[in-house]
């Protein structure tokens, strides 16, 4: 059975409020009361009742995450540092796997200060509304949520910036690989990157200039890739829209003797320290991640504080870093 301060109370010869005051740090208790007090709880193993003491407190120091995919590296390694971040401030971080609307139910009842949202398969329009919520909610990622604060990266933007570093070290012959989901707009967001880019670079454009991986995986990368090679069309360089797609893309080129950056340059999508793990490390493009973890963290505070720093709709800049993966014509 688990202690309680009632417990405690009859060990230590004092009233259950004394106990209560000594284990929040009142003044109101002597110092050697409070110290006999701690010591006897820290003995006994006591644990305090988070969820109950949120009740009376009006707040519990957790955020919750509603985080639909624990598949990508993209997103581990974002919730991870946003986890180091929230632990300089104080915060817990409370993940749940759950579809997002029942995340959403389950933080509530805990009484949460925060809630972030990975957008999922359950929230593909603007106008997703989730259960009503006493904690306020930031969604990370769908930069058309109409109903709720945003965080995004620019990925149009990144994207227009990888055509655009091929293009002047001499890159004429571009591909895309990515999902091209009309229905996901981060996705759309990224290949209006592609043909702005290929548009204002003057590129020649090809029925096969852009694969459709048809999702996300280093399977689905893989399979992008091999029609790629199969196809009529032969670039010298090739954009991946995501970490994962471009660890099954690299398989693929590897297993029919492609030479990167010899034979093909390779940019990817995703800003993440993993880029410099494969055997020829991956010139990204994407947000900084310390940058967008220390913004969810700003805004997230902001958002329980109501202190109005950040707008509703908050776009993180993104950045160019150059590895060894592209070579110039």
């Amino acid at each position: 059975m688990s202690v309680t301060i009632k417990d405690i109370a009859n060990i230590a010869g004092v009233s259950y409020s004394t106990v209560s005051k000594a284990l929040n740090a009142s003044p109101l208790v002597r110092p050697d009361t409070r110290d006999k007090i701690i010591r006897i709880a820290q003995e006994m193993g006591y644990q305090p009742n988070i969820l109950a003491q949120s009740l009376v407190s009006k707040k519990s120091s957790i955020i919750g995450v509603a985080w639909p995919s624990v598949e990508r590296l993209s997103w581990s390694t974002l919730v991870t540092k946003v986890n180091d971040d929230l632990d300089k401030h104080g915060y817990n971080m409370l993940l749940s796997i759950n579809p997002i609307q029942s995340a959403v139910s389950i933080f509530n009842r805990l009484h949460v200060d925060g809630i972030l949202v990975f957008p999922g398969h359950d929230m593909t329009t603007a106008a997703t509304v989730f259960p009503k919520s006493h904690a306020p909610i930031l969604v990370y990622g769908n930069p058309k949520s109409r109903h709720y604060p945003v965080i995004n990266a620019d990925r149009q933007k990144a994207i227009f910036q990888a055509v655009s570093h091929l293009s002047n070290l001499g890159h004429s012959r571009i591909s895309y690989i990515a999902e091209l989901s009309p229905t996901n707009a981060t996705q759309q967001e990224k290949l209006k990157g592609f043909l702005g880019g290929v548009a204002h670079c003057r590129l020649s454009s090809h029925p096969d200039m852009t694969i459709d991986s048809g999702g996300r995986s280093p399977d689905a990368g893989y399979a992008a890739a091999v029609r790629l090679l199969d196809s009529s069309y032969k670039p010298t360089a090739v954009i991946s829209g995501s970490y994962d797609l471009t660890a099954g893309m690299i398989r693929a080129l590897q297993e029919r003797g492609v030479s990167i950056p010899r034979d093909l340059s390779v940019i990817s999508y995703d800003n993440i320290p993993q880029m410099n793990n494969f055997a020829v490390p991956i010139t990204a493009v994407g947000a900084s991640l310390e940058m967008m973890a220390e913004t969810i963290v700003k805004m997230m505070l902001d958002l329980i504080n109501k202190s109005n720093l950040f707008s509703s709709h908050f776009e993180v800049d993104t950045e160019l870093v150059e590895r060894a993966s592209v070579r110039a014509l």
